[in-house]
């Protein structure tokens, strides 16, 4: 008996410790965001959020987020399913090429935007000539949170073209189906919980983009100004009460974006 408690004891001091240092963290993580939702009144909050600016922010980041997310569908499901099912030379490097901006700085992005589509840029003359001027305007918005945030649809698209049995789609293909049938009818139902999350993913990422925005698109009111530029601002202007709104209302949507992933998957 004696031999035995030994290990039992300390077996029960580790699952202790386990505890202690995950409640640090997870108390790391809750204390801030209770503060920045305890600091206002509710009404406080509302009357901030009614302001030209917030509406503006709030209005040109929907906008902006979701003509970001279309594009990402368009363009990010063909690439996904190319990476899934192909093989070819250099995969490793365009796979590695994809995941890039999740692990680039965003100013960096912003900067590396401004060199490839800015004025000044290698495309800057050739736009420009076609009366097309990208830098500190709304559609550069969507360029620099179609940039940080596209991966996130790729990955997990991919993983889920990749959960798809090549039988199923065989099978589909000898029952008759071609290419596309197969892949509207087999492939995309059997992965779209994987699609969903990672479209998501993408669309809260794009809406909280703000290092390459500010570099590539500027901070103009209405134009360019997202909801986290508009938090900056707020702050910079000692606007405490307006900076915290926005900053509940994109609190409150992460929130929600993350329960809706998990349930996607349960």
């Amino acid at each position: 008996m004696r031999a035995r408690a030994g290990p039992s004891l300390t077996a029960g001091v580790g699952r202790i410790l386990v505890a202690l240092l995950a409640s640090v963290l997870l108390l790391f993580i809750a204390f801030p965001l209770a503060a920045l939702l305890l600091h206002t009144p509710p009404n406080t909050l509302w009357s901030s959020l009614q302001t030209q600016s917030a509406t503006s922010a709030l209005t040109l980041s929907l906008q902006t987020t979701t003509a970001t997310l279309v594009l990402t569908l368009i363009f990010g499901t063909p690439t996904a399913y190319l990476l899934a099912r192909s093989q070819f030379p250099g995969k490793r490097i365009v796979d590695s090429l994809v995941d890039l901006p999740i692990v680039v700085p965003p100013a960096v992005a912003g900067v590396a935007l401004l060199l490839a589509f800015g004025r000044q840029g290698i495309l800057g003359p050739t736009l420009n000539n076609m009366g097309i001027h990208l830098s500190f305007s709304t559609p550069a918005v969507v360029l620099a949170q179609l940039f940080v945030a596209c991966p996130f649809y790729v990955r997990s698209a991919r993983s889920g073209f990749l959960a798809v049995e090549r039988t199923l789609e065989d099978a589909s293909t000898t029952l008759g189906y071609g290419g596309w049938g197969t892949f509207r009818r087999i492939t995309v139902p059997l992965a779209f919980p994987s699609l969903v999350s990672g479209a998501v993913l993408t669309w809260a990422r794009a809406l909280g983009e703000f290092g390459a925005t500010i570099m590539f698109a500027g901070n103009l009111m209405g134009v360019t100004q997202t909801m986290p530029l508009a938090v900056y601002l707020s702050l910079e202007s000692g606007d405490l009460d307006g900076a915290v709104a926005l900053s509940v209302v994109l609190v409150l949507i992460s929130l929600a974006v993350s329960l809706a992933v998990r349930l996607i998957h349960d």
